[in-house]
C-alpha cells in the first residue's frame, strides 16, 4: 500500500484522538445543557404551581367573603416582588376582565398556566385564570450557558489535542529509535542487533524476529560470500590446467598424438567444469522454487536396484557388498530420486570402510510414511562438520583431497532435491555408522519419511 493512502501514524493517532475529545466533549456539554434546560423547566413549572395554588385559595378566600375590592387588593400585593409574573382573570360567562396583569413581554417568552375558579360574591359563575411567567431571563442564561459549553468543547479539543499530539510523539520515540538503528546496519554490519532493552513490550516481539531475520540474512551472507570463493576456487584449477597444458602444447611443434592427448586432458578438464556448471544450474532451479514432477513409484526397491547396477563397478572396486532389504512404494520424481541415491551410494563407495556390506534397507514405519536408509560402516563424522556438510561446496578435510572427482555439491543436491519433493535433508553419525537422508511428502498429499543413511565424511 502506497505511502499516500496511509500517511503518518503519528497524525492518524492525533487526529483520531482529536477526533474522539470533540466527539466525547460535545456528548458531555450537551448532556449538561440538557440537564439545565430541564431544571429551569422544571423550576418554571414549579413556581407556576405554587403560583396557582396560592391564587386559588385568595380567590376561594374572596368567594366566601364577597368582599371583590378585597380581592383585586390582594391580588395586587400578591405581584409586588415579581415583575415576572402577569394574570388575567376572566368570567366564562361573558369572557369580560374581572382583573388583568399585562404581561411583561411577548407572548414567546411566557410560561402559561390555565385554570378555573369560583367567581367571589356578588358575582355568579366561575373565572378563567391564565397564570403567565416570564422566561426571558431563563432563556438568555441558558444561552449563555450553551456558548460556554461549546467555547469549553472548542477549548478542551485543542487542549487534549495538543496534549495527544505530544503523548503520540513520546509513545513513539521507540519506533524512531528503532528506525535509527536500522539505518546503521549494513552488509558488514550484520553482525549488530536491535537493542531492545528499553522498547515496550508490544515492538519486542518485532524485534526478536528482525533479530533473527539479521541472523538469517548474516549466515545467508557468509555463505554466499564463501560460496563465490569455492566457485571461483573450484573452476580456476581446471581453467589453470587447461590454460597451461594449452601453453606448453604451443610452444614447440608436437605430433598429432601429443596433441591428441592435450585435447584429452582439456577435454576432461571441461567435462568438470560442465559438471559444475550444470550442478550449480540445478541448485539455482532449486533455489527458485522448482518442484519434482511425480509419478507413481511402485517399487522404492526397484529404483534402488536400478542405480546400484550403475553402481556395481566401484562397489566392486571399494571392496564392497550391498543389500536391499524392504520396499515400498509412493508418488516421487523417478530421475531425481535415482540423482539423490546415486550421488549417496557415490559418497558411500568413497568413505566407506573397506570389504564392508552396505544396506540399503527400506521400510514403512507407519501409513504415508516411508523409510529408506542405506546403512554402512565408516568414519564417524565430527558432530562440528553434521549441520554443514549439505553447504555447497563444503569440505571437512581441509586438504580438499579427491578434489578432482568430488566437487561439494552432491549433498547439496540431494538437500534440494528433498526439498523438491517438499521435504528436508536428514543426516547422523556416531559408533561408525552414519546416516544421511531426506524427509519427503508424496504427490498424494501423505507425508513420506525417505532417510538415505551412508558412511561418508563430505570433503
Amino acid at each position: 500500500m502506497s505511502r499516500s493512502r496511509i500517511g503518518s501514524l503519528g497524525r492518524r493517532l492525533s487526529y483520531w484522538l482529536a477526533l474522539q475529545s470533540l466527539a466525547g466533549l460535545i456528548v458531555v456539554c450537551a448532556a449538561v445543557y440538557g440537564a439545565t434546560h430541564l431544571g429551569f423547566q422544571s423550576r418554571q413549572s414549579e413556581e407556576l404551581l405554587q403560583k396557582q395554588v396560592q391564587l386559588r385559595h385568595l380567590l376561594a378566600e374572596a368567594a366566601r367573603d364577597g368582599d371583590v375590592a378585597t380581592l383585586k387588593h390582594k391580588l395586587d400585593d400578591f405581584f409586588i416582588g415579581h415583575p415576572d409574573m402577569a394574570l388575567a382573570l376572566t368570567r366564562t360567562a361573558d369572557g369580560s376582565d374581572f382583573y388583568r396583569r399585562p404581561a411583561p413581554g411577548p407572548a414567546k417568552d411566557q410560561r402559561v398556566a390555565r385554570f378555573s375558579v369560583p367567581a367571589p360574591a356578588p358575582a355568579q359563575g366561575t373565572l378563567d385564570a391564565v397564570l403567565m411567567l416570564d422566561v426571558r431571563d431563563d432563556a438568555a442564561l441558558l444561552r449563555h450557558i450553551g456558548l460556554t459549553l461549546a467555547f469549553a468543547a472548542l477549548a478542551g479539543t485543542l487542549l487534549v489535542s495538543f496534549g495527544g499530539f505530544l503523548l503520540v510523539r513520546l509513545g513513539l520515540r521507540p519506533v524512531r529509535d528503532l528506525v535509527n538503528q536500522t539505518r546503521q546496519l549494513a552488509a558488514d554490519t550484520l553482525h549488530r542487533r536491535l537493542d531492545g532493552s528499553a522498547q515496550p513490550e508490544e515492538l519486542e516481539p518485532l524485534i526478536v524476529q528482525f533479530n533473527e531475520l539479521l541472523g538469517r540474512l548474516e549466515l545467508a551472507y557468509a555463505q554466499m560470500e564463501g560460496f563465490n570463493a569455492d566457485v571461483a576456487h573450484e573452476l580456476c584449477t581446471p581453467l589453470a590446467t587447461m590454460i597451461s597444458s594449452t601453453e606448453l602444447a604451443l610452444r614447440r611443434t608436437r605430433d598429432a598424438g601429443e596433441l591428441c592427448e592435450v585435447l584429452g586432458s582439456n577435454l576432461e578438464e571441461l567435462q568438470r567444469v560442465a559438471g559444475i556448471v550444470q550442478d550449480m544450474l540445478f541448485l539455482s532451479q532449486a533455489d527458485r522454487g522448482a518442484t519434482a514432477r511425480r509419478v507413481a513409484t511402485p517399487s522404492l526397491a526397484a529404483v534402488a536396484q536400478q542405480v546400484c547396477n550403475y553402481h556395481e563397478a566401484a562397489l566392486q572396486d571399494a571392496g564392497l557388498t550391498l543389500d536391499i532389504d524392504g520396499d515400498a512404494s509412493g508418488s516421487f520424481d523417478i530421475p531425481l530420486l535415482q540423482r539423490a541415491l546415486s550421488n549417496l551410494i557415490g559418497n558411500a563407495t568413497r568413505y566407506a570402510q573397506r570389504d564392508s556390506a552396505v544396506r540399503i534397507e527400506i521400510t514403512r514405519p507407519s501409513p504415508g510414511e516411508v523409510q529408506l536408509r542405506v546403512i554402512n560402516r565408516g568414519a564417524t563424522i565430527a558432530p562440528a562438520h553434521l549441520p554443514r556438510l549439505f553447504d555447497r561446496f563444503y569440505r571437512g578435510d581441509p586438504s580438499r583431497s579427491n578434489a578432482d572427482r568430488n566437487h561439494g555439491l552432491g549433498l547439496a543436491i540431494v538437500a534440494a532435491i528433498a526439498r523438491m519433493h517438499g521435504g528436508r535433508p536428514l543426516i547422523s553419525s556416531s559408533g561408525g555408522i552414519t546416516s544421511i537422508g531426506m524427509r519427503l511428502k508424496d504427490g498424494a498429499g501423505a507425508t513420506i519419511a525417505l532417510q538415505a543413511c551412508a558412511a561418508i565424511t563430505e570433503q
